[in-house]
């Protein structure tokens, strides 16, 4: 199983269309998911899963923008969007949450107004 675990932070480190994924991920920076993931991330930074991005697993994030897909458990520190094209099965804990309409949403959401985890 991979572990990847990024040490420049201020950069944003990029999973394309064409990559995908099996195992851990560990970042300070900020991080773009456009391929599939299947296992956890952490980052002090931005998530975001692009349209055609997919994970499944348990991610810890400050902020989270989902536009594909994520199966799992999500904890946010600050705000988490699902948008328009974004579908989400599973648990979510945040401080704060957006759904645009048009998100798909099947779980639990737990909204805490300090930090998440």
């Amino acid at each position: 199983m991979a572990k990847f675990v990024e040490t420049n932070p201020g950069e944003v480190n990029l999973i394309s269309t064409s990559t995908n994924v099996s195992g851990d991920i560990n970042t300070e920076s900020d991080i773009r998911i456009d391929g599939t993931l299947k296992g956890n991330l952490t980052t002090q930074g931005r998530l975001i899963i692009g349209p055609k991005g997919k994970i499944e697993g348990e991610i810890k994030c400050k902020l989270a923008e989902i536009e594909g897909e994520m199966k799992g458990k999500i904890f946010v520190d600050e705000l988490m969007s699902l948008k328009s094209t974004a579908s989400f099965s599973g648990e979510i804990i945040t401080g704060q949450l957006l759904i645009e309409p048009g998100a798909f949403f099947q779980g639990n959401c737990q909204m805490n107004k300090n930090k998440s985890s």
